[in-house]
């Protein structure tokens, strides 16, 4: 079987035991029942086929969103995407009679849907959804009619209403039924605050100022330059700038979106030729596409964004327009786009990726640390424990493509020139690598203590488990730039006897190798850190001043 699954093409396997693959057929389901909803009201109420655009819209994305939610965050979901989609609605009007005033709205709308992230995660899934109906109005082909009345927007509130509710359906049974795993809140504290975070913004109304800058610089450069299709603009800076997690990430990304998005306009543009406005075989494949897309987005976010711009080809030529004399157009209005948000998030207030990495890195130690310190038999404090450091590895893990492609393109320019050994040299992707390679030796720490509490508090077990903790403080130390001892490696410490066996119960010794693997782990830690500044105290004996 293993074989078998080596010969697959890698977009395969990528996603083992094709966990992905079932939330895909989950959201593609909520998408199919959300269409058809809204294909019945749209028919029934003669109204705008723009509805039926929007409900597939918000299914698709809201699906992503509230793909962690429990059952109070989905009623949360359930009250803000009406009376977003709503919002939105009268935005949208505005922007056929006073575009400016609808432009300054929309900016305002984007930054705010970010900085309420701030007031923690209960609330950052509501700040997701608020967006939606925006990056809806994004996708809809303009028409040149008149403007909607009010009583369209109660209508759109209802079509969100539906979309979000089967979304929910969709996602709970599939979460009952297994087909899915449920979702898991980590119990996460506050970070403590960066040296100097009281003299400049948090982070969330940092990204949140790029975020404006970036829709608003969109705004100005698409209207000015192309004034019928200035959304293309708007939307591909409002994708490269969301969830920037550092200038490196918002780069990488913003490249992956602009070269994937090209792609999939010149691949559609040839496809959509084949078909002629309204045929049911382009909704088909428009379909078929969408949930190419949601499965391959943790491949790459250029498999994303070529798929969701392919889309947008094959919606245009569904509305009758000609793809072939919009080509260069949507090309070069993709490329400005990127390059509308890549410069604000370089330019307004950024984050250094360097400074993102230090402190989720020290997020998760301070984790780690904590669990190393709960007793054996206190139960609960161990699966929290457990829990709030697999959050952190994942938050890290969100940092980890434009770390490897930096890793990669160093080791390679290495090879290239014959300077070095690439292999040899530590590299920021190695802190994420190592964190993330403590969830397993930490896993079997917690089950071990579960089993039996009395391996905790072997002697043994319990001096190894001190020597650890006391190395993740001194990695933390080195992150902080704060005096105090060095990481010093545990394994170079244990006298080594030849020929000699390891003695103890198979349960002791695998608790004692756990414990060496993560201090492993944060050797690889200290490699890329540094030690931390000496105490004045030793500085100044080591320099012999009495």
């Amino acid at each position: 079987m293993s074989s078998f699954f080596s010969r697959l093409p890698r977009a395969v396997r990528f996603d083992p035991g094709l966990r992905l693959l079932c939330g895909t057929a989950v959201t593609t389901a909520a998408m199919l029942a959300a269409y058809g909803s809204a294909l019945l009201i749209e028919h029934l109420a003669h109204l705008r086929v723009d509805v039926v655009v929007q409900a597939v819209v918000l299914a698709a994305t809201a699906a992503r969103i509230q793909l962690t939610a429990d059952r109070y965050d989905r009623l949360i979901g359930l009250a803000v995407l009406p009376a977003a989609a709503a919002g939105a609605a009268e935005i949208g009007r505005l922007m056929t009679l006073h575009p400016n005033v609808a432009d300054a709205l929309f900016t305002l709308g984007t930054a705010l849907a970010v900085w309420v992230r701030r007031f923690g995660p209960r609330v950052a899934p509501a700040g997701g959804l608020l967006v939606l109906p925006l990056v809806a109005l994004l996708v809809m082909p303009p028409d040149g009619g008149p403007a909607a009345d009010h009583g369209h927007t109660l209508w759109v509130a209802l079509i969100a209403v539906v979309s979000g509710a089967w979304v929910a359906l969709f996602q709970a049974a599939a979460v009952r039924t297994g087909l899915v795993p449920a979702p898991v809140r980590a119990p996460v504290p506050e970070s403590a605050p960066e040296p100097g975070a009281r003299r400049r913004p948090d982070v969330h109304t940092r990204m949140a100022l790029q975020m404006a800058g970036a829709v608003g610089g969109a705004f100005v450069a698409g209207r000015a330059v192309w004034p019928d299709h200035w959304a293309w603009v708007v939307l591909t800076a409002f994708i490269v700038c969301s969830g920037a997690r550092g200038r490196g990430d918002v780069l990488f990304k913003g490249l992956q979106r602009a070269v994937g998005a090209a792609a999939g306009t010149v691949v559609a543009t040839a496809v959509a030729g084949a078909f002629g406005p309204h045929e049911d075989a382009a909704v088909v494949l428009i379909f078929a596409v969408l949930a190419l897309a949601t499965w391959l987005r943790e491949l790459s976010y250029a498999y994303w964004a070529g798929c969701v711009t392919a889309v947008l080809s094959l919606l245009y030529g569904w509305f009758g327009q000609s793809s072939d004399d919009l080509l260069r157009t949507r090309l070069a209005a993709i490329g400005l786009g990127a390059a509308v948000g890549i410069a604000a998030s370089w330019l307004i207030l950024p984050l250094r990726t360097r400074d993102v990495l230090r402190r989720r890195t020290a997020d998760a130690l301070a984790a780690l640390n904590d669990l190393l310190g709960v007793t054996g038999t206190d139960r609960p404090a161990l699966l929290r424990g457990r829990a709030r450091f697999a959050y952190g590895a994942a938050q890290l893990e969100l940092l980890a493509r434009p770390l490897r492609a930096e890793r990669r393109a160093a080791r390679s320019a290495r090879r290239l020139t014959g300077r070095g050994s690439p292999a040899g040299r530590p590299y920021r992707a190695d802190v994420v690598d190592a964190v993330v390679a403590c969830e397993a030796p930490l896993g079997v720490l917690v089950d071990g203590a579960v089993a039996d509490p009395a391996l905790w508090s072997d002697p043994r077990v319990a001096r190894l488990n001190r020597a650890v903790a006391a190395n993740s403080a001194a990695v933390r130390r080195a992150i902080g730039h704060r005096p105090g001892p060095a990481y010093q490696a545990i394994r170079a410490r244990i006298p080594r006897q030849p020929g000699a066996a390891p003695t103890g119960s198979p349960e002791q010794l695998r608790m004692l190798a756990a414990l060496l693997a993560v201090d492993d782990a944060l050797g690889a830690m200290a490699a890329v850190f540094g030690d931390p500044p000496q105490a004045e105290a030793e500085a100044v004996k080591e320099a012999g001043v009495s």
